[in-house]
């Protein structure tokens, strides 16, 4: 049995005691230790995924924590590694899958929204998915590996090159990896965000930020370019104003890159798609690589993981945690710390 935190409806965690499967062929038991909340588990959390999550879910995706069993066959892995989990699992038989889009396949299983996640205290994963973790990585840093795992995937589905020009567009916490990420790519890179807080943290980061609410953004990247306009924006706001901002900014034969969930249509400046040659690329997820990369961009500080992080709260916590995010600027990264003894007994 373990501890788990399970969405149950919309707006309403708790936290239950739950089985906890032992690892069969293939597969690993995992103690995570800490998981952290995005923004997919908050489209949850408000009901936004009814269709596809089915009710109690164990939720959470991004996470670090340690091998405790492994069943027959796994080799390789022992108790005691300290992994984290890309939390893909695909059928290998699909279209998209035949053609190495394994990432995207067709009838992809989102371990975490799919079928059940890791705000648990014990986590039956397939050993397949287990990404190897530095023993000299914080465990609580390592638990924005999979954050940067989708910037270093978006960067690249961007072809960001050194030298050229970024916006991105939204500085939450993928919004900022994104940019840190593509500034480690030899970028000169711009942050357009509303919230202060964010803001501040962006310009820590040695990152310039502009208040598109005071600011007027394009003409600023018109006198930032010479005139050229940027060679890649990033959607990263999931608002309508932030698609207008990004498709405004992009120079001749520049590229958007929509990261953002969009939970709804949106109207685009087709036009100035057409004037300027501009190309749309749409980023979902990653791949091993991605995450591999992301691993080595957190663990050499390339990624300021512990900047990130505004609060650990104990797994008990974790509903209310979900409430405090939805304030969103003053917060950035809320971890869920799964290892507390106290907060009931793993078995």
């Amino acid at each position: 049995m373990t501890l788990a935190v399970r969405y149950t409806a919309a707006r309403t965690l708790d936290t239950a005691v739950v089985d906890a499967p032992e690892p069969g062929p293939g597969e690993v038991e995992v103690a995570p230790a800490y998981v952290g909340i995005c923004g997919t588990d908050l489209h949850i959390f408000h009901g936004d995924m009814d269709a596809r999550v089915a009710a109690p879910a164990v939720l959470g995706h991004e996470m670090s924590g340690r091998i405790v069993r492994v069943g027959p066959g796994v080799e390789g892995w022992q108790p005691g590694d300290a992994v984290t989990v890309m939390p893909l699992r695909w059928d290998d038989t699909c279209p998209a899958c035949q053609a190495g889009h394994r990432h995207v396949c067709q009838h992809l299983d989102f371990i975490g929204i799919d079928s059940p996640g890791a705000m648990q205290q014990r986590w039956t994963v397939p050993a397949s998915t287990l990404i190897r973790l530095p023993e000299s990585l914080a465990l609580d840093r390592a638990a924005l590996v999979e954050p940067t795992a989708v910037a270093v995937h978006d960067v690249g589905r961007a072809e960001v090159a050194e030298g050229e020009k970024v916006v991105v567009v939204g500085g939450g916490p993928v919004g900022l990896l994104i940019a840190l990420v593509a500034r480690a790519a030899g970028a000169e890179v711009r942050v357009v965000e509303l919230s202060t807080h964010r803001r501040l943290l962006a310009e820590e980061l040695g990152l310039t930020a502009w208040n598109p609410a005071d600011d007027d953004v394009p003409e600023l990247v018109r006198q930032w370019t010479g005139e050229a306009g940027a060679d890649v924006a990033f959607e990263v706001s999931g608002a309508a104003a932030g698609v207008d901002t990004a498709v405004e900014v992009l120079g001749v034969r520049g590229r958007l890159c929509l990261v953002a969930i969009h939970p709804r249509p949106r109207e685009v400046n087709l036009h100035r798609f057409f004037w300027r040659e501009l190309t749309l690329v749409g980023a979902r997820l990653y791949d091993r690589g991605d995450f591999e990369r992301a691993v080595a961009l957190v663990a050499d500080g390339t990624i300021p993981a512990e900047r990130l992080i505004s609060k650990v709260v104990p797994l008990m916590q974790a509903p209310a945690a979900f409430e405090a995010l939805e304030g969103g600027g003053d917060v950035m990264k809320i971890l869920v710390d799964c290892t507390d003894d106290a907060q009931g007994v793993a078995g």
